[in-house]
Order: C-alpha cells, then sequence, then structure tokens
C-alpha cells in the first residue's frame, strides 16, 4: 500500500516536473486544481488524497479495463490557491497537456470556472460543491459530488434552535462559498421564526487572529453563532469565541468538520451544543468504517468528508469508465454514471450514495450531526424533516 502510495505521488510529481504531455498507452491521467497552499491548503489535501487513494487501489486491482486493455490512473494535481481565475488556468493546462478526460475541484468558484468551458474542451468537471446552481446550469458534463447545501439549512436551524434558542450571529468566511450559503440561510433562519442579530463575515484565508470579529458579533448576545470555511481557520473561531466568553452553539458549514473543528478548538466540549455534518469517525455506515479503517494505516489526521467523498467519485469516475468502454469519451462516461454506481461495491461507498440525477447531483439521505454532553449524536436529515 505504501509502496503504491509513493508511486502514484511520484508519477504526479514527475508529471509537473517533466511537463509530461498526454497519458502513456496504459495510462490515463484524471485532473485536479484546488487549494494546495494558502490557508485552505488543508483542505485542498484533504480533498486530493481521497483521489489518490482511490487510485492506488484501482490501480493495484488492474486498473480501468477497457477495449481489452488495463489502464492505469494518475493523479494530476496543479495548485488553484482558491482563485477561480488560476483554476480556469489549471485546468486548460489539464485538458490540453495532460489530456485528462474529468477534472475534479473542491470549490465552488473553480467549478463555474470550469464549466465555462468544460463542454467545449470535452472534459467532465467533478466538482466537490454544495452550491445547488451547479447542476441547474444545464452543463451536461458535470458531477456534484457532495449534497447541496441547502438541504442542510432548514435541519441545521431546527436542530440549533430546539438545543439554544433563536438568536442568531452571523460570522462565516467570505469567499463565494460562504456567501451562496449565508444568502440562503438569513431567509430560512427568519421564516423560521428566528432573529438575526449581528452579520460580520471574515476572511478565514488571510487571517488567524479573529478576536476582533468575533467580539463584534457576541456584543449582540446570540444564542448561536452560523460559522464556517475551512475546518483549520474555523476551529480559531470556534476557540477564541469561548475564550471570550461565549456559552451559545455553533451552526457550522458543511465546508468545516466538527472533528476537525475540535481538534483546533479545545476538543468536543468546544463545540458543545453545534451542528454540522457527521464527522466519518463517528459514521454508522458499512463504507464509511471500512473508508476509516483503510485511511488509519497510512494517515495520523482523522480522515474527512471531502477525502471520503472524493475517494468515491474516483472509483465511481473509473466504474463509468469501464461500463462506457471509453477512457477519453467524456459524454459516454457521464453517461455510463447510473449504471455503474450499482455496481460499486459498498466498502467503496462511504455515504451510501444511491443514485445521480440527471443534472448530474449525487444523491443519498445524509447523516447529520450534534455535539450533546460531549459526544456527536447522528440523525438522518429525513428524520429530523420529518418531525
Amino acid at each position: 500500500m505504501k509502496l503504491k502510495k509513493t508511486f502514484v505521488r511520484l508519477a504526479t510529481a514527475s508529471a509537473l516536473v517533466m511537463g509530461m504531455g498526454a497519458a502513456n498507452a496504459a495510462e490515463v491521467n484524471i485532473g485536479f486544481t484546488g487549494p494546495l497552499s494558502g490557508g485552505a491548503a488543508l483542505y485542498g489535501e484533504n480533498t486530493l488524497e481521497g483521489l489518490r487513494m482511490a487510485a492506488e487501489e484501482i490501480n493495484a486491482a488492474g486498473g480501468v479495463k477497457v477495449g481489452g486493455e488495463s489502464y492505469e490512473i494518475n493523479i494530476v494535481s496543479l495548485d488553484d490557491k482558491y482563485s477561480p481565475s488560476q483554476a480556469a488556468v489549471n485546468g486548460k493546462r489539464l485538458v490540453q497537456q495532460y489530456k485528462t478526460p474529468a477534472v475534479f475541484t473542491p470549490h465552488s468558484g473553480g467549478t463555474f470556472a470550469l464549466q465555462a468551458f468544460n463542454q467545449r474542451d470535452g472534459f467532465i468537471v467533478m466538482s466537490y460543491t454544495s452550491i445547488p446552481s451547479v447542476t441547474e446550469k444545464g452543463n451536461k458534463l458535470t458531477v456534484k459530488i457532495p449534497p447541496s447545501f441547502t438541504d442542510y439549512i432548514e435541519p441545521f436551524s431546527k436542530m440549533a434552535m430546539e438545543t439554544s434558542g433563536k438568536k442568531v450571529a452571523v460570522a462565516n468566511a467570505t469567499h463565494d462559498y460562504a456567501k451562496y450559503w449565508t444568502k440562503a440561510f438569513v431567509p430560512k433562519w427568519e421564516a423560521m421564526g428566528g432573529e438575526v442579530v449581528a452579520d460580520n463575515p471574515m476572511d478565514y484565508n488571510k487571517s488567524a487572529d479573529f478576536y476582533t470579529g468575533v467580539s463584534k458579533v457576541l456584543a449582540a448576545k446570540p444564542d448561536v453563532l452560523f460559522i464556517g470555511g475551512a475546518s483549520e481557520p474555523t476551529g480559531l473561531v470556534v476557540r477564541q469565541a469561548r475564550e471570550l466568553g461565549f456559552k451559545g452553539s455553533f451552526i457550522l458549514m458543511d465546508q468545516a468538520k466538527i472533528d476537525e473543528v475540535a481538534k483546533v478548538a479545545g476538543g468536543l466540549q468546544a463545540v458543545e451544543g453545534s451542528v454540522g455534518v457527521t464527522p466519518l469517525g463517528s459514521s454508522e455506515i458499512e463504507g464509511a468504517r471500512k473508508f476509516v479503517e483503510k485511511y488509519q494505516q497510512n494517515h495520523k489526521n482523522v480522515a474527512t468528508s471531502e477525502t471520503a467523498y472524493n475517494y468515491f467519485a474516483m472509483h465511481m469516475l473509473a466504474q463509468a469508465m469501464q461500463e462506457a468502454g471509453s477512457v477519453d469519451d467524456p459524454a459516454k462516461i457521464r453517461a455510463a454514471m447510473p449504471a455503474a454506481l450499482k455496481k460499486i461495491p459498498a466498502e467503496y461507498n462511504p455515504y451510501d450514495v444511491n443514485g445521480i440525477s440527471e443534472n448530474g447531483a449525487l444523491e443519498t439521505d445524509v447523516q447529520l450531526a450534534q455535539v450533546i454532553d460531549g459526544k456527536v449524536v447522528l440523525r438522518r436529515l429525513s428524520d429530523v424533516l420529518s418531525k
């Protein structure tokens, strides 16, 4: 496993350093553009690691089998520093130089930038973003990997109101994804009888000192703080809010993971009452348990949802290539994904993804998490909404 992991990473590094062009006869390049430096570097690396893990397993099992030939997966990764314009440049390079039939990206800005030309240039955008409009634009070569963030707003709000109160202060990040969340969250919170007592987004990517911004919203005496961005800076916001005396709970945007936030903030007690997506290690799904076991064999840090979702998506993409009988026809590969989903073993499916919509959104009944008495308590989204 470790030797294979080294091979994949060296292959990627070699491609970048030597400027290698199209894939060899028995190799298919898969692209990645995301933040690998700056404040969101950990988030980008976690996403990329999911692709690497899947590629190792696919290659170890003989690769992608098409037309009597086996193709090894080679992940070609480029840093875009969370910049949509750089993501577009990277996308062009990945397709033109490396002939990638698919490009993964873990942010909405990168997704929209790639969607501007992916159908014309012929590649699938494998998007790890929860923005619903990603699959509402009619782009026939887009796959949205995680659930839409709008699916979380009502259940998150309901759970937070039940345990903490109806006064919320907005103190999330300033990037595009956070803005989309805020635009949808505020009217829903108010429609459910809640009150927004303060609104002060902060740049999570450039700052490590949030005391001034957090103090500003805490002056309004909220019961709940709506926060989120990458997990590390989100954890700093939580820690500094607690140091300033905040006793309420947090609603975490799905980009931030409770376990990673707690690690920075000072443990689960620091995020008591908080609501967010389920930490992978707490999931009761068979595929999640098996994924965590695999992950822990070669990693010391906590397995995250972006790692697991992209691990699954890479397996799905490889299976779709086999179903399509092609490693270079993106339209055929995309069309084969429904059939591919039916053949993916549970051990490769940490989130019980059970379908893909016509417009490219993966479908699952997600688990939600809330920290109660220092423990992570899980509830299905459908169960929360049914009560």
